[in-house]
């Protein structure tokens, strides 16, 4: 094999990676919010959540995009453990279309023929200044450079009939018996994991198989190590998030390893089964015959042995599901107590409590609901300000980091989850609402914007502290008291907004007299602290910039009361009964 003809396949290889990877990303763009809006309204119980993950990922043709998409959602709360379970399974089956799509339209048909001028309506959509036809385009280029870097990969590999010596050196690695189908089954594992794709590695397997490289069950014995290598990808991309991401991916990974264990140890059985299935669906030669063999990629033999894979892949998969679909709740179980919470991590409230599977039937429940969610809303962020009250006291530079990196977490939580109840209450919104529930629903929007708005105040408190550490300012003993008396009424202020929000959600909201209290309370002590400010300037301007620093909290924490005082203000207008 020369050089040229070794980078020819190399780059053959790139190309249907790329294209592979331009063609989710152009159907991912094109779907849109669409595909989040299903994959979190089809998740409530395992069996539609094994559709909703077959559903998406035999759109967007890419199973690790799917997990990647189900962890970063279990990451921000939007999806429980069990939930995501289940899509990760449905995406072990929906990645199953994408070899049976190489296996008719990149050997049987050979659609590579027509890639090149697919590529001319590809550019001309990439070309449009329509969003939508754009990705479209960059479908339609990913789907070309696909199937035209296949077809580069066939022409390109060698055939080792003509050198007889190296095709009996590769076949001897399937004279081992079983130790041949667990060799085999490694290579297709550390191919995956070099390669993140598996159906990259699919498509090499095709290859080899329609050249007669590897016999049928060696073939075989790498795409079970396939779905191994392929778990990866979910479990780098659980790398950087919370414990609830880790287990996902970590589900993803005992959820393939059970399959490869029961298929390694009914090996024979499942190939003949896989076999007949092929044999009398197609009306091919049986694929797992003894005598089979594959001459010709063109033969009835080679068509068989390449949809005979496809149908192992599809069959692995859905028979996995279908036993595994009943314990999802054990596999949960299982994943939380091999991966544990950490002692010092504080409890994940940062989930969506009260919604998780889209609006109910009934709108007028539905805003029970969202409301449930606000009140939970309300009390997280009470702890983003208790953080933030934890920093402001906290000396050690270290440890004044972990509170910093907590209020920046806390502000990114507050936006996904004011996200969320808006999405929700979209929803619900569209469906046919009485007045009252309309005014309800109005001011729920109103509410969550409020709070993400304290979320966004810790967070500035954080900037305040840290610009104050840079410059090497400390708060003396006076400015720390008055500071946490401050940080005291919010935490009261906090208290009254969250006991008129229960209130309101009972229907037993007459009034907001506790809420204006509060806000006084706050205000005499921001006026109070400026005029001492002010004296302090005067009389030593050494601490000038010190003082700004404590005004800005100051004036951040009074702000936090003039949102918290609107909330009350919101919940009085729509939820008192006139």
């Amino acid at each position: 094999m020369g050089i040229l003809q070794l980078f020819t396949l190399l780059g053959a290889l790139g190309m249907f990676l790329y294209g592979m990877n331009l063609m989710s990303s152009g159907l991912q763009k094109a779907a849109g919010d669409r595909l989040r809006s299903f994959l979190s309204a089809m998740t409530s119980n395992p069996f539609k959540g094994v559709m909703t993950g077959l559903g998406i990922t035999s759109v967007i043709q890419s199973s690790s995009a799917t997990t990647v998409m189900v962890v970063s959602f279990v990451n921000a709360g939007l999806l429980t453990l069990t939930q995501a379970i289940g899509v990760i399974m449905g995406a072990n089956i929906g990645t199953t279309v994408t070899a049976w799509m190489v296996s008719w339209l990149g050997f049987k048909a050979d659609i590579s023929i027509l890639a090149v001028p697919l590529m001319m309506f590809g550019f001309l959509f990439s070309n449009s200044k329509k969003n939508q036809r754009r990705n479209i385009g960059e479908l339609i280029v990913g789907f070309s450079l696909l199937f035209l870097g296949l077809s580069f990969m066939k022409d390109s590999v060698p055939d080792l009939r003509e050198t007889p010596e190296v095709l009996e050196f590769v076949r001897t690695w399937s004279s081992y018996g079983f130790g041949s189908v667990l060799l085999f089954l490694a290579f297709g594992t550390i191919l995956t994991l070099v390669l993140q794709s598996s159906s990259a590695t699919m498509a090499i397997t095709l290859i080899m198989l329609s050249m007669g490289w590897i016999p049928f069950a060696m073939a075989c014995a790498m795409v079970l190590g396939e779905n191994i290598g392929t778990t990866i990808t979910a479990n780098i991309a659980a790398s950087i998030g919370n414990t609830q991401a880790k287990r996902a991916a970590l589900s993803h990974t005992i959820f393939n390893l059970f399959g490869v264990a029961w298929a390694l140890a009914l090996y024979n059985p499942f190939l003949n089964l896989v076999g007949l299935i092929t044999e009398n669906m197609f009306g091919l030669p049986n694929p797992a015959a003894d005598d089979f063999a594959v001459t010709d990629t063109g033969s009835d033999n080679g068509t068989a042995a390449l949809y005979g894979l496809s149908m192992l892949h599809t069959m692995f998969n859905t028979i996995n599901t279908l036993v595994l679909i009943w314990f999802t709740g054990w596999i949960a179980k299982a994943v939380s107590y091999i991966i544990r919470t950490p002692e010092n991590q504080e409890k994940e409230v940062f989930r969506l409590k009260y919604i998780s599977a889209g609006p109910l039937a009934t709108p007028e429940l539905s805003v029970e609901q969202a409301f449930e969610e606000i009140i939970h809303f309300a009390q997280v962020s009470k702890n983003g300000a208790l953080y933030a009250k934890n920093a402001i006291n906290e000396a050690d530079t270290d440890q004044f980091e972990v509170y910093r990196e907590k209020l920046v977490k806390y502000e990114e939580i507050s936006d996904r989850i004011e996200y969320e109840i808006a999405s929700f209450l979209n929803g619900v919104s569209s469906e046919e609402i009485s007045e009252s529930t309309s005014a309800k629903i109005k001011a729920m929007y109103k509410i969550i914007g409020e709070l993400e708005s304290l979320g966004d105040s810790g967070e500035t408190i954080s900037r305040i502290l840290s610009r104050k550490n840079i410059h090497k300012k400390s708060f003396n003993a006076e400015t720390l008291k008055n500071l946490n008396a401050m940080a005291d009424a919010v935490c009261e202020t906090y208290d009254v907004m969250i006991e008129n929000l229960v209130a309101a959600h009972k229907g037993e909201l007459t009034d907001i007299s506790n809420a204006y209290n509060a806000e006084d309370r706050l205000n005499t002590l921001r006026n109070n602290f400026r005029d001492s400010i002010i004296e302090n300037i005067d009389n030593d301007g050494k601490n000038y910039q010190t003082n700004v620093y404590f005004m800005d909290i100051v004036n951040t924490y009074e702000h936090m009361g003039d949102y918290m005082i609107n909330v009350s203000q919101d919940l009085k207008r729509a939820f008192v009964k006139k």
